[in-house]
């Protein structure tokens, strides 16, 4: 999750999300949001690494591959998360507005998914990162 949170941290002007997916205890791929930076919505961190870990296996289906994210993948993400074969997601904060896998939707319930999930991985670590975000977005 440590490299998840870093990842977060290199998000300009976007909301700091991190993403690692890892296959055999190696890091295969890493992203942060850049959907401001590339005027994309769909470039959210879980996304841009499930892509750059297909490149990376050469194929669209990443099993036995772990994913850590900093926060509760939304809809979109958890979908994604789910087609591509993601063996186990581990994510820090709870995404009480979007969240997909547990806090508002049950997208892995739904579609009868076999993926094992751990929430709140240093959800104390992640949070603040998003909280720091959102105090300034409200100062200016």
């Amino acid at each position: 999750m440590l490299n998840a949170i870093n990842e977060a941290r290199n998000c300009k002007n976007d909301i700091p999300v991190g993403c690692v997916i890892k296959k055999d205890g190696k890091i295969i791929a890493s992203a942060h949001n850049k959907r401001e930076e590339l005027n994309d919505i769909t470039a959210h961190a879980e996304i841009l690494a499930i892509k750059e870990a297909q490149k990376v296996l050469n194929s669209s289906r990443l099993n036995d591959c772990e994913m850590y994210v900093t926060l509760e993948p939304c809809p979109m993400c958890a979908w994604a998360v789910l087609q591509s074969g993601i063996k186990t997601l581990y994510f820090g904060a709870y995404n009480a507005q979007y969240g997909g896998v547990e806090s508002v939707v049950n997208l892995p319930k739904i579609s009868n998914s076999k993926i094992k999930i751990y929430g709140g991985i240093m959800e104390e670590e992640c949070s603040i990162i998003l909280n720091e975000f959102f105090r300034e977005l409200r100062s200016k």
